[in-house]
């Protein structure tokens, strides 16, 4: 569990009132579907929708496959994982104190990533992994906010979750050969990368930009302090993980049998 951020102090919701308030759920959702109903497009190569790819049981691993396919089966079981996550938020009434902005925060996470399962299970039409990997959040309370009693809360998971997407989409990115899956990579991490910004700012103000996912450092002088003077280094750009190292984390959120590889992607 090494991987996950550290737990952060909730911040006050009066210190983002614009950001907590409830957005346009519905026109987000006809935007967003419509542009990866166009995306699967360029996806759409069999008639026959074939689910004969790679697959594990006895506690074998699942792997992923080769080439563009397994960068695909690779993101849609990390959708199918964060589905999975935020269905359950969702079907549980929220955690203790949720207020009405993060409850509609959470129906939106939870229609956007459903949305992104589908539509790989949709567009994946030869080799695709099994459908109905079977997930385990035995390590989270999903009656808390934040992290308690060893276990994490629903942000703490929620932020650990959508900052590994982020990393994984940009991680898996020179995998790619096709420039079209490249293009649709690219629309489906600058979501990613809004869960991540939204859930990090409910944790606390000013983190979206942290050096844990992007490459910024900040010297003595500024210490990373909102508005502090002060020189700041580094690329400025998003950190990313091989999918080797994402999966060794999300295993962790996967019952036996469930568990991924992705063997052919390990350089």
């Amino acid at each position: 569990m090494s991987s996950f951020p550290p737990s952060r102090p909730a911040a006050p919701e009066t210190d983002t009132p614009d950001l907590l308030a409830p957005v346009a759920r519905r026109s987000f959702l006809r935007y967003s579907s419509a542009g990866l109903a166009l995306g699967g497009l360029y996806l759409a190569g069999c008639s026959k929708d074939d689910t004969t790819g790679p697959s594990g049981g006895n506690g074998a691993l699942i792997d992923v496959g080769t080439g563009d396919i397994g960068i695909l089966n690779y993101a849609y079981a990390l959708e199918q994982l964060e589905a999975a996550f935020y269905t359950q938020v969702v079907a549980g009434a929220y955690y203790a104190g949720a207020s009405a902005a993060e409850k509609a925060i959470f129906s939106d996470l939870r229609d956007h990533e459903v949305i992104h399962r589908d539509f790989f299970k949709a567009a994946i039409t030869t080799g695709r992994i099994t459908d109905a990997l079977v997930p385990d959040f035995s390590n989270i309370d999903f009656a808390q906010r934040t992290t308690t009693s060893g276990k994490l809360g629903v942000l703490n998971a929620a932020m650990a979750f959508e900052d590994l997407g982020v990393a994984a989409y940009n991680g898996a990115g020179r995998f790619i050969t096709s420039a079209a899956y490249l293009t649709l990579a690219g629309k489906i991490v600058s979501v990613e990368a809004r869960h991540a910004a939204v859930i990090r700012e409910l944790m606390a103000t000013n983190t979206f930009v942290g050096n844990d996912v992007v490459n910024l450092d900040s010297s003595s002088t500024n210490n990373g302090a909102p508005g502090a003077s002060g020189a700041v280094t580094g690329t400025g750009l998003e950190r990313s993980k091989r999918p080797q190292v994402v999966l060794a984390t999300a295993n962790n959120f996967l019952m036996a049998g469930s568990k991924l590889s992705a063997t052919n992607f390990a350089n």
